[in-house]
């Protein structure tokens, strides 16, 4: 029997994460009320609305309030095809006993690609020599500071999803790893081949420092000016999280008096910087444009795991990205 299903979310971004492929599949289990997606309840007739119980989202979905509701008493499990939740989900939401599972884990698939790729070149100290070779035309292999790959130390900042894909990529190098979540079981870091430490361990000891931390109340500048003095001559430290995670005054202090260290920032607070930030002159800094995440066809893999949540669904088995009000305070 086919269910009653509704897309919505920004129309745009439909066709970014639900190709010809993932609306084919869908379309063989499930009725969709409107013949494509809706950004809003708005433009969708009262009676359809009442028939949907299952809605496929993505970026720009509503918030689903208690009103919101009200416009979709059958409504049962919300199939979101885009990373953090948080931007919709409510206590009404729960309430009603909806159930709602998430792409985070296909979203932090790019992000730990990214992140292993400037790991390694910074093990290397690849940007310094890009700028050597830029600025001075000096072919220098190397410098005094440069860790390399062989027996070097990463710290991983949080082992969220992403932090957690980072690890496990990371153990097919000769790296010593490092993590600080104050969150994670121990059994899980020793499945993951990692070692806790605290936060000033971590700038202390590791080459590479890589941020994956979500953004909380509790995490908002949480690294500071004295984290980065801290680290060793010649580290580089990695930023794809948030930029509010970083106290960027403090970092741009530290970078200029430690021309040594070099930060490679994919977000920044604000994003993009002021256009007479520092952080677009100062030669030790590597900025991206919040390119680390899902782009092009990677936005489609968001999709592709939504296609196959939707079948564990109607097998009733469990949702490997279902997420629970519990866990809200803790999700990025």
């Amino acid at each position: 029997m086919s269910i009653p299903a509704l897309y919505l979310l920004d129309t745009e971004a439909f066709c970014e994460v639900f190709g010809a492929a993932e609306q084919q599949a869908l379309a063989a289990s499930f009725t969709f009320v409107t013949p494509g997606p809706v950004s809003a309840l708005t433009t969708v007739a009262p009676a359809d609305l009442a028939r949907v119980e299952i809605i496929f989202s993505g970026w720009g979905v509503p918030v689903m309030d208690a009103a919101f509701l009200e416009k979709l008493p059958r409504l049962r499990t919300v199939f979101h095809a885009a990373g953090t939740v948080k931007t919709f989900v409510t206590p009404a939401l729960w309430a009603r006993g909806i159930r709602v599972t998430g792409a985070a884990q296909a979203n932090a698939i790019p992000v730990a690609e990214f992140t292993l790729s400037q790991v390694i070149f910074a093990l290397k100290h690849g940007w310094q020599r890009v700028a050597e070779v830029r600025t001075q035309r000096t072919f220098r292999k190397s410098d005094s500071t440069m860790p390399g790959i062989c027996g070097s130390t990463v710290g991983l900042l949080s082992l969220g999803h992403t932090g957690r894909l980072v690890a496990e990529r990371l153990r097919a190098l000769d790296v010593r790893l490092l993590a600080y979540d104050p969150h994670v079981a121990p059994a899980d870091t020793a499945r993951l081949g990692v070692t806790l430490c605290s936060l000033d361990e971590i700038f202390s000891c590791a080459d590479v420092v890589s941020c994956h931390t979500p953004l909380l109340p509790e995490t908002t500048h949480l690294l500071r000016g004295a984290h980065f003095a801290r680290m060793k001559p010649g580290a580089t430290f990695i930023n794809t999280a948030r930029g509010a995670i970083v106290h960027e005054p403090e970092l741009i202090a530290v970078l200029r008096a430690r021309t040594d260290l070099c930060a490679l920032l994919d977000v920044t607070d604000p994003e993009p910087p002021a256009p007479d930030s520092p952080l677009f002159t100062l030669p030790n800094v590597i900025l991206t444009p919040h390119i680390a995440g899902s782009l092009g066809p990677e936005c489609l893999r968001l999709g592709r795991m939504m296609v196959a949540e939707a079948d564990r669904y109607r097998r009733s088995e469990p949702l490997i990205g279902e997420i629970f009000a519990d866990q809200i305070p803790l999700l990025a």
